[in-house]
């Protein structure tokens, strides 16, 4: 007779708590981009929020590295099924970002330098779950990881944090971005494993 129950797999370490279905753990930080790697020099660089009616709020890069930052820890999880642990990063919140911003809309379109765009709920921006992030491990971010600032919404799965990030515009529905036309998931929650539509 076995000392162990069949099924059994004793306490699951912690990293496979961390896991969700269908990923594995990396210590490397892979570079996937859907194109070239855009250059944009930080006195040229400029992050826009349009509303629903048109109106525009604009930082360049002195006014948004003069906002309150965070340094938010967080897990990575890329659709292509890598997580990263433990990643650092600062930015500025989205919530301070848009606590001026006077809106009735319910979705966001994130657009980048060099033309990729990504959806999602607004309310997927806010109460401390989404920030520019301009800083990664102590550091600038590096062009190859979206430098000189992406959007950072750890809780989905990467692709929608947008790399160089350029602008938000604020919708009354949802609508697809880059990936989702192409047949990724409208919200890409790793923990249901919405990879694909229909996931």
């Amino acid at each position: 007779m076995g000392v162990v129950s069949p099924g059994f797999r004793g306490r699951p370490r912690e990293s496979s708590r961390r896991l969700p279905p269908g990923q594995y753990e990396t210590h490397d930080f892979p570079v996937l981009s859907a194109g070239p790697t855009p250059r944009i020099a930080r006195e040229d660089w400029e992050f826009t929020v349009t509303t629903e009616t048109g109106d525009r709020h604009s930082w360049n890069w002195a006014e948004l590295t003069a906002l309150p930052s965070e340094n938010p820890t967080v897990d990575l999880h890329c659709v292509t099924k890598w997580s990263k642990f433990d990643t650092r990063w600062q930015g500025v919140s989205l919530d301070v970002l848009l606590a001026e911003v006077e809106t009735a809309a319910d979705y966001v379109m994130v657009s980048s330098y060099g033309g990729y765009t990504t959806g999602m709920p607004l309310e997927d921006l806010l109460h401390g779950q989404a920030w520019i992030a301009y800083g990664y491990d102590g550091d600038d971010i590096p062009p190859e990881h979206g430098g000189p600032a992406r959007l950072l919404v750890p809780h989905l799965y990467f692709w929608k944090s947008a790399k160089w990030v350029h602008g938000i515009q604020l919708l009354p529905q949802d609508e697809p971005g880059f990936w989702e036309s192409l047949g990724y998931h409208d919200y890409g929650d790793p923990w249901r494993e919405q990879r694909y539509q229909g996931d």
